[in-house]
């Protein structure tokens, strides 16, 4: 069974391991590399999440309770990592808002969608789609808030400009698009054209296995040392308790279906994505921190991803 975990978790991370390699030794520039991330943003992943949504049984995944499960342990981990950045390492408000955002955004698209197909299959992605479908929208709605009120007494915008501002980010931004260009085609109940899809289909194809490639490239230019014990506290909350948490709910409180649960635990364990990093520059705030997490969190990941998949009984 342990090999049989390794062999589902791991050439997820030798994809990793290749782009990480590629860029330090320079066989690859780093200009490539944001080329290839901006092609998996702004085409390849949001051509996956429209073709995943348009076909999505909506009635069947969007469970109440599945959300609840995921996001109540997202949200606890997001506020005991803000507080231990305040008062275990004396960050004031705004740099512990940022660090804590680390293990409230876990990396649902690039790490957790491969890694459910490969212990599970195609067809066990459909409540992921419903998790991914709220993820980005709600964890920085939270963010957002949670430091516009830190920096309540510093000068900026107000909270009713920056959510403006956030809102019409999000609306331009293609992976929204996408899923909700998704919905529209799913709720409409009109079919998009055969070649349409079949076109998309073949797009989204090149979308985890580039993603994951880039995403090893990007962590070349992160440094762990500079902020390890913040990123170790960050890495315990989102590889340990926010699994634990989503498994307890979907399992013990709610008794839901294994698929739901698998889905729910699995992409709870994923390491911070690269968006806790994106959050910390746009305030210029714990950018260390969330960086060192990113870069732990992933390498961390290969251990407890293949704990959680034999609690899971893969």
């Amino acid at each position: 069974m342990i090999l049989s975990i390794f062999n589902i978790v791991l050439p997820v991370f030798l994809v990793i391991g290749a782009g990480y390699a590629a860029v330090r030794w320079r066989l690859m520039t780093d200009v490539t590399i944001d080329s290839l991330m901006r092609f998996t943003a702004n085409f390849a992943i949001p051509c996956l999440l429209f073709a995943a949504i348009s076909r999505l049984d909506l009635g069947a995944v969007f469970d109440g309770r599945l959300l609840v499960s995921f996001y109540t342990g997202a949200a606890l981990s997001f506020i005991l990592g803000t507080l231990g950045a305040r008062y275990l390492f004396k960050h004031d408000p705004s740099d512990a808002v940022a660090i804590g955002f680390g293990a409230l955004f876990s990396n649902s698209l690039l790490l957790g969608l491969p890694i459910m197909e490969r212990a599970y299959g195609s067809d066990a992605l459909a409540p992921n789609f419903a998790i991914i479908s709220i993820h980005a929208p709600l964890c920085f709605l939270l963010g957002v808030t949670a430091m516009e009120y830190a920096r309540a007494d510093r000068p900026g915008r107000s909270l009713l400009n920056t959510g403006r501002a956030v809102f019409a980010a999000m609306f331009r931004n293609a992976l929204t698009i996408g899923l909700a260009l998704g919905f529209v085609v799913n709720l409409s109940g009109v079919p998009a054209p055969e070649a349409l899809m079949s076109a998309v289909d073949l797009i989204a194809l090149a979308a985890l296995p580039t993603a994951l490639f880039g995403l090893g490239g990007v962590l070349t230019r992160y440094q762990f040392r500079v902020a390890a014990p913040e990123a170790l506290m960050i890495a315990g909350l989102s590889l340990v308790l926010h699994p634990f948490i989503a498994y307890s709910m979907t399992h013990w409180v709610f008794a839901l279906d294994a698929s739901f649960v698998r889905s729910a635990t699995v992409t709870a364990a994923m390491a911070p994505g690269i968006n806790a990093y994106i959050f910390a520059s746009l305030y210029q705030r714990g950018q260390a921190q969330s960086a060192a997490a990113v870069l732990l969190g992933t390498a961390l990941s290969v251990i407890s991803v293949s704990l959680w998949l034999m609690i899971l009984g893969t």
